[in-house]
């Protein structure tokens, strides 16, 4: 198949054109390089064919007429700044890549007879007052908070998306993706995996915001790219479907394993919890594993161990 990633020089997008590459797949690769990196696509470039993959650096905001007269079969939407450094910095560009971006490439999916799957988030469901959060719960988002710009942002897209699917018949697959870590990962991104081994690896405390107690749930990024490729090809089902790795992890649990693992003794510091920072998160995969029959193999001490290999070889 002939299918078309954006945000092909992020953490998540070159692992996908990777996985479906070695799958057999063509691939047109979209990246502007916004929160992106470039050594991401040379990577991929120096691995692969030209002939297979084709890299456009664009915005996917513009008009995207470079792709007229090409066969594309799926259309994978990744195009988003995800970090909170990166989104609260570029609170147009997040918006934007939601609704015009987003709007772009479901028309390209249009004229194409394509398929088209969007990467939502599990920051639809802001502070959940649910936990586990199932795909039925409608969130608790704050829409004028200083998170909103990635979170409306993304339940507009997921709006968008279902409009295209009952008005234009577009065909249309939805992931709410929860944390995700692994290999390439930005060092300077914010997130919390990449902070803490960066400080650790520097011998520096690691900074945690408000008291620890707060939880995220990490899947480590093969599963992810396995969820995502499972969810397009599936017959029938539209989702939306939460992909992640149910193993929840305080921020004070995290730290101390980083710590031990990296032999730090530079202990942990604490912030000021940012506003609407969500205190809870872990996905209720019920609906994903019965219909998709997927759900994350790698343990936490395997995936951890890979990201930290990766760090130390970027970091030296």
């Amino acid at each position: 198949m002939n299918i078309v990633i954006t945000g092909a020089g992020g953490f998540l997008g070159s692992h996908l054109c990777d996985s479906l590459l070695s799958q057999g797949h063509s691939i047109i690769a979209i990246d502007n390089f916004l929160t992106g990196q470039r050594k991401n696509i040379t990577r991929i470039q120096e691995r692969w064919s030209a002939e297979r993959f084709t890299f456009i650096e664009a915005d996917v905001c513009s008009p995207i007429d470079f792709l007229d007269g090409q066969q594309i079969d799926q259309v994978y939407y990744l195009a988003s700044p995800a970090s909170p450094i990166d989104y609260i910095k570029l609170p147009l560009e997040t918006l934007y890549v939601g609704s015009f971006g987003c709007r772009n490439y479901l028309e390209l999916a249009e004229r194409h007879n394509a398929r088209f799957l969007l990467t939502s988030t599990s920051e639809v469901y802001g502070d959940p007052t649910i936990h586990p959060q199932p795909e039925s719960y409608w969130g608790n988002v704050n829409p004028i908070g200083p998170r909103s710009v990635y979170d409306e942002s993304k339940r507009y897209a997921e709006s968008l998306t279902m409009a295209f699917h009952n008005h234009c018949q577009v065909e249309v697959r939805i992931a709410r993706i929860f944390n995700t870590f692994g290999p390439r990962m930005r060092h300077d991104d914010g997130r919390v995996i990449p902070t803490f081994i960066k400080q650790a690896l520097y011998k520096e405390p690691l900074t945690i915001f408000g008291d620890g107690s707060q939880t995220r749930s990490f899947c480590f990024v093969s599963d992810l790219v396995r969820g995502l490729i499972t969810l397009m090809n599936n017959p029938l089902s539209i989702g939306p479907f939460n992909l992640g790795n149910p193993h929840e992890l305080s921020m004070i649990q995290l730290a101390s394993e980083i710590n031990r693992l990296l032999n730090n003794s530079g202990n942990i510091v604490h912030q000021p919890l940012p506003e609407n920072d969500p205190t809870r998160r872990r996905p209720d995969l019920t609906k994903t594993k019965s219909i998709l029959g997927w759900q994350p193999e790698v343990s936490f001490a395997d995936g951890i161990a890979k990201t930290i290999s990766y760090f130390q070889d970027e970091l030296g």
